[in-house]
């Protein structure tokens, strides 16, 4: 079983950065990729960024060039940088973690089998 705890969610204007943390406790296998999903109101869940077991990384399009994922040497904490934020990054964020990337797709959320229970950011014009 896996625990995942995400912080360092909040309000910021257009422009700003927000670091999100994720901490896993409980059996971290080695071969989970680890990642970050959000969810706007009436929208589905989406994948963000995900950094892979041999430590390669993965962006949405959206994200990319202003997000960055990176990894503790351990492995139980991931981090969320987020600079030029956008009103349309507003979500709920989650951490996620799992080792179905190679058969469903390092987006799919069906590759994930352990969820953070989400951080607000929220992001104003």
């Amino acid at each position: 079983q896996v625990h995942l705890v995400e912080s360092g969610g909040g309000s910021v204007q257009a422009g700003g950065s927000l670091r999100l943390s994720c901490s896993a406790s409980g059996y971290i296998y080695s071969g989970y990729s680890m990642g970050w999903f959000r969810q706007a109101p009436g929208k589905e869940r989406e994948g963000v960024a995900v950094i892979l077991t041999d430590g390669g990384t993965e962006y949405a399009a959206s994200v990319k060039g202003r997000f960055t994922i990176s990894q503790d040497g351990a492995k139980v904490n991931v981090y969320l940088q987020m600079n030029s934020l956008k009103p349309e990054d507003t979500a709920i964020y989650y951490c996620a973690a799992g080792y179905g990337a190679s058969t469903y797709g390092v987006f799919s959320t069906r590759a994930y089998a352990y969820w953070g229970q989400g951080t607000q950011v929220t992001v104003s014009s």
